[in-house]
């Protein structure tokens, strides 16, 4: 198995990737990245190079700052010059809170996946990546049928109150009539 791991910048959604392509143990292990500005993929080099990540990184040019098309011929080369090899590519995506921001972060990633969902012999893997704001520190991501929690009643938090009464306030005592 030759695996591709997508990789724009050194961030944790491609460690993340890294780490996941690393653990299926392929026979071929490298790192995509698609040349778009001379400056930032050197950048990039140059810090793949300083934290001495174990897997080789390879630039493909794309004069027009396209994604996509370098990244199919690629993986296309590596299936004619090994066609009995499955070629495993890695997609670090954005797991988003509203269905409005996946159309803001993983567009690339998702013209990709459409394209190579149709090459014969090729896989393609999502590897999912919380933002912090979704994650764990804040509130839980909603998504398809969470709901929004209503705020809290200010008794709750006024010292020497009893938090139950702003529930019973909220939601009404028992017997009561709205």
């Amino acid at each position: 198995m030759h695996a591709l791991v997508l990789v724009s910048k050194i961030h944790r959604p491609a460690l993340r990737a890294l780490a996941y392509a690393r653990a299926s143990r392929p026979s071929v292990l490298e790192a995509i990245n698609v040349n778009v500005e001379p400056e930032e993929t050197q950048a990039l080099q140059d810090e793949w190079e300083k934290r001495e990540i174990p897997v080789p990184l390879k630039s493909l040019d794309s004069p027009y700052r396209e994604i996509t098309r370098p990244i199919i011929e690629y993986v296309r080369s590596i299936r004619t010059n090994n066609p009995r090899d499955v070629v495993m590519v890695y997609i670090p995506e954005y797991v988003v809170g509203h269905w409005w921001e996946q159309v803001l972060h993983n567009q690339s990633a998702l013209r990709l996946k459409a394209r190579l969902l149709f090459t014969p012999g090729v896989l393609v893997a999502s590897v999912p990546w919380q933002p912090a704001l979704v994650r764990g520190s804040g509130a839980p991501a909603r998504g398809p049928g969470r709901r929004r929690r209503p705020p809290r009643h200010p008794a709750a938090d006024a010292p020497g109150r009893d938090p139950a009464a702003a529930v019973r306030h909220r939601v009404g005592a028992p017997g009561r009539q709205p």
